[in-house]
């Protein structure tokens, strides 16, 4: 049992994002490939003699098995602490809880998010900041330099931890607590929402479906919804963590969890449905016959947070990413509160929760979250929509129309070109910038540009600038669409094309014929055709 220095060579990775390093399964298991990393990553962090660190991820296929390698690697650099959940589970939100209430030094979470899992899918490792989030682009970068220098990286070599069996043990000179990876997040929700009025309304009748498609959430869905707030049995489906997540792919939208859309569309639909992710920070709300997009979703807890007791004095401001829906902006009117716009990435909102500037922040990925931690958060979303229809005694329908009826909709849709060859992505998005100052004044149908620019953000709290972040084309009137490339999967580029138009009178389009010249004059600016062959998206949401 000694601790182990082995030469290596620099891999050839890629920068790390907030959302960590993500590669297929099998790059991760290669010779030396995760070992590199990790010790570039305790590099690029200053070290961690003496540290404590959060380590825990969603279940998928690796993820036991690096646990015991980022531990022995943890042990061997100097580290006084970690804190691990059982079977090395822990969602990203209840990680980020446990660095934020145990003050931590961060935290190590394996997840590639939503993306597959299996042998042949997808991993992902990240680090988180002592404040709870992902790490700044400054840590990012220069975790990646050092994965271009490394020669050796530190090991531990002995018995591994016995990750199933909660208490405190030993690894080498470094304690390990392993952990309940959901009590504390259960006492988190318990002190932010009204759990005696959710579980009444639950006696009364309510019926739930909460969707965990085979991934992390399904302990803490079943521990809050089934043991403590007394949805019956079965409440929770597809509720055990699968290191392949069953087969299913753990993207809450409509067309992934379609089993879910397709009872919530039946003839005897519960009254609430929701799903999450494969790390738990993703969420999709579906009433009986009404489909609730993360946009409008966002705009509905904002107008009614107040109604649950952790957010009863009000919000101190509310953030979106630039491609989310207006919706929000109109209740942040309302409420005459600050309403940011910012890049797609939680460490933007992150740095604006730390200020004090925003209590409550949303993307229209299927993110929703709050400063209770500082990560988005899917059953904290869910808990929310259940603590407002608790106190309103209202449906998720009536709800949706009231806000409409209000504040006007925002219809909305995100279409999704997936694994395109990156040169035809890049050449796309090139030949876009290089037409944006002549587009003003174009015309396509019935709609005219009356704007047209690449994003760039400003962040008021660092004062650091973020460029080419999507390019955005308002029409006059409003209606607009926004265009960028997702990093979030591990083969070829997503081209993500947002689409949005405000209706005032008729509340009860369908939102793909409601924002058809929308989609029409997009496809002629851009040139997805052209570009690359496709004339229909993968995902429509």
């Amino acid at each position: 049992m000694t601790i182990a220095t082995i030469a290596t060579a620099p891999i050839d990775g890629q920068k790390p994002g907030t959302s960590g390093l993500r590669k297929k399964c099998r790059v991760f298991m290669g010779e030396h490939y995760l070992e590199n990393f990790v010790q570039a990553m305790f590099d690029g962090i200053g070290g961690v003699a003496g540290k404590t660190l959060v380590v825990g991820g969603d279940g998928r296929y690796h993820n036991d098995v690096a646990t015991q390698t980022i531990l022995a690697m943890a042990a061997a650099n100097g580290a006084a602490r970690c804190i691990v959940g059982q079977n090395a589970l822990l969602s990203t939100p209840a990680a980020s809880n446990l660095i934020r209430t145990m003050k931590t030094d961060g935290g190590v979470i394996l997840s590639a998010s939503h993306n597959p899992g299996g042998i042949d899918e997808d991993f992902g490792i990240k680090f988180n900041m002592p404040n709870g989030g992902p790490a700044p682009e400054s840590v990012t970068d220069a975790i990646f330099e050092r994965t271009k220098t490394l020669e050796a990286y530190h090991i531990w070599q002995g018995d591994p931890v016995d990750l199933s069996t909660l208490g405190v043990s030993t690894l080498g000179e470094m304690q390990v607590n392993i952990i309940d990876p959901v009590e504390a997040y259960v006492d988190l929700m318990k002190s932010l929402f009204d759990f005696p009025a959710i579980a009444e309304m639950i006696k009364g009748g309510l019926r739930i479906r909460f969707d965990a498609m085979c991934a992390i959430t399904g302990p803490y869905a079943t521990r809050i919804l089934e043991d403590t707030l007394g949805a019956p049995a079965g409440t929770v489906v597809h509720g055990t963590p699968l290191p392949d997540f069953g087969g299913m792919h753990p993207d809450p939208n409509p067309t992934w969890a379609h089993e879910l859309m397709d009872e919530m569309m039946g003839a005897d639909a519960p009254g609430f449905g929701c799903a999450s992710d494969g790390d738990g920070d993703r969420n999709m709300i579906v009433g009986p016959n009404c489909y609730v997009s993360p946009s409008d979703s966002l705009a509905v807890i904002a107008a009614n947070a107040h109604l649950a007791p952790g957010y009863s004095d009000g919000l101190k401001g509310v953030a979106r990413s630039m491609p989310t829906s207006a919706a929000v902006d109109r209740v942040a009117e309302a409420l005459g509160i600050d309403c940011y716009e910012t890049p797609t990435g939680w460490k933007f909102f992150g740095n604006l929760m730390d200020d004090g500037r925003v209590s409550l922040c949303g993307e229209e990925s299927f993110g929703t979250g709050s400063d209770h931690v500082r990560e988005k958060d899917g059953v904290w979303a869910v808990l929310m929509w259940l603590n407002i229809m608790a106190a309103t005694g209202k449906s998720v329908p009536e709800l949706m129309g009231d806000h409409w009826a209000r504040f006007g909709r925002n219809y909305y849709s995100r279409h999704d070109f997936e694994a395109i060859a990156t040169d035809k992505a890049d050449a796309l998005m090139a030949e876009l910038r290089g037409k944006l100052a002549g587009l003003s004044g174009r015309v396509e149908g019935p709609l005219t540009v009356a704007h047209a620019d690449d994003y760039a953000y400003l962040d008021p709290v660092d004062g650091s600038t973020s460029a080419q972040q999507g390019v955005r084309v308002v029409f006059e009137g409003g209606a607009r669409f926004v265009v960028r490339l997702s990093g979030t999967g591990t083969s070829g580029a997503t081209l993500r094309l947002y689409l949005e138009t405000l209706e005032t009178g008729k509340l009860d389009l369908e939102p793909q014929a409601a924002l058809r010249n929308v989609i029409t004059a997009a496809h002629a600016i851009i040139g997805i055709e052209a570009h690359t062959g496709r004339t229909a998206p993968d995902v429509i949401t």
